[in-house]
């Protein structure tokens, strides 16, 4: 699985909600990824966000996670801000062996966990790169 930033992330976006929202994408929602023996972990960390607004799509071998927060959600004059309950657009390249078909996402404590199942058999096998 690799990780490219997607036009949204980078402020290339010219929907109804406005470039402003997602310039700021990556600070928005960092991810962990981890390898199993059978999956890819995905770990979306999200707090505060409600799960109903949450969005995952396959289209080709892209994986895209976006945040949609409800209109008429309310903006204090903050004082001090150190996180973001805002919306946000993830782009991820899925490689050959992930069973798109079976992805799962649940939303628990504020974290987004996405599991990329691997095809059993599929698996590039690894390959060392020797440094020159």
């Amino acid at each position: 699985m690799n990780y490219y930033q997607s036009c949204a992330a980078k402020g290339n976006y010219s929907g109804s909600r406005g470039r402003h929202l997602y310039i700021r994408s990556m600070q928005r929602a960092a991810v962990n990824v981890y390898k199993t023996e059978t999956s890819f972990e995905m770990l979306v960390f999200a707090p505060g966000r409600i799960k109903e607004n949450f969005s995952l799509d396959v289209k080709g071998n892209e994986l895209t996670i976006t945040y949609t927060p409800p209109e008429g959600f309310p903006r204090p004059d903050w004082i001090m801000r150190e996180y973001s309950r805002g919306g946000f657009v993830r782009t991820f390249t899925l490689d050959d062996n992930i069973d798109i078909t079976n992805i799962t996402a649940k939303y628990v404590d504020g974290v987004l966990e996405v599991s990329l199942p691997i095809i059993a058999g599929k698996e590039s096998p690894k390959q060392e790169i020797k440094v020159s």
